[in-house]
């Protein structure tokens, strides 16, 4: 069945002239794209684009259903900016916290998909540490915000879960170890450690305070996930991430999960303030409805 993703793929196709373009505005895969594409052709019983290795046009046929396709959803677009008028959502901003890595992965597909249901909203991503978005919270400085492992009572919006795991060079001595069996922090502590943040209170470092035990050696101390990778396949050290930051080109690199396990999970909170906000409110219900929690190697943010 047909919906409002492969029309605005379509028209994105037809303007992008390319379907891995087209696929990234509109917030899918190419290989999703691809698929949909021909789904709906198939449906329609005609084809609206052809392929070659430079380019995608559309057909004669294929023109006219893009300007239909074009059509509908402008209509689409006054109809809901008439709702937004009446509910007193045609203009607002709300602005919006976060720890590093989340504003560039997680946050992107779900403020693209907002921005096209409530043009008129401006959204203001700010990038801090996560201790700073708390601040920020408290003080009624931003209107939402996302946290590391949010208490119950916070009422958050979870939007990814992962566990720690002890990233090391396939080369070190533990790397024969079975998956199965895991690694102490108490065991890494002695290692040449290279620490990571990620622009969080939550790292390798508070972890083993946290279980008792102290890195004794660490060699470097970086912000940025994949710089902590990057360093461990060269070979000078060993590192705490987690699991979702995991590099997609593991060659050099192995992974053993710590024991016992340690799991972590990141939600959206809303401030005092964030929580009387009608624009806000639009926003927590877009993303209640359009976010299901990322978890394991498939989320890669903080």
């Amino acid at each position: 069945m047909l919906n409002l993703g492969h029309w605005r793929l379509i028209v994105a196709t037809a303007d992008m002239g390319n379907i891995s373009r087209a696929a990234e505005r509109v917030g899918i895969t190419q290989s999703g794209a691809s698929q949909a594409i021909a789904q709906l052709e198939a449906t329609l019983g005609l084809q609206v684009f052809t392929r070659s290795r430079k380019e995608v046009a559309a057909t004669a046929l294929g023109e006219q259903v893009v300007e239909h396709a074009r059509a509908m959803l402008s209509h689409l677009e006054s109809i809901r900016t008439l709702a937004d008028d009446s509910k007193g959502l045609s203009q607002g901003r709300i602005r919006l916290g976060s720890f590093p890595s989340v504003i560039s992965t997680l946050l992107p597909p779900l403020l693209h998909g907002f921005r096209q249901r409530h043009p008129g909203i401006e959204v203001v991503a700010l990038e801090g540490t996560d201790e700073e978005v708390e601040d920020w919270l408290s003080r009624d400085a931003i209107d939402l915000g996302v946290v590391m492992n949010p208490a119950p009572q916070r009422q958050a919006l979870i939007l990814g879960r992962d566990r720690w795991m002890a990233l090391l060079p396939s080369a070190h001595r533990f790397s024969r170890r079975a998956s199965s069996k895991g690694i102490t922090l108490a065991e890494l502590a002695g290692e040449p450690f290279i620490l990571a943040t990620g622009g969080c209170s939550v790292n390798g470092l508070s972890l083993a305070r946290k279980a008792r035990t102290d890195l004794r050696d660490i060699r470097v101390t970086v912000r940025d996930w994949a710089s902590a990778c990057a360093l461990v396949r060269e070979g000078m050290g060993v590192a705490v991430v987690p699991e979702s930051t995991l590099p997609s080109d593991m060659r050099q690199l192995r992974t053993l999960p710590l024991a016992p396990v340690i799991r972590r999970e990141f939600g959206l909170v809303r401030s005092p303030g964030g929580r009387q906000s009608a624009a806000v409110g639009a926003l927590w219900k877009h993303a209640t409805l359009g976010v299901s929690p990322r978890s394991s190697a498939k989320t890669r943010a903080d």
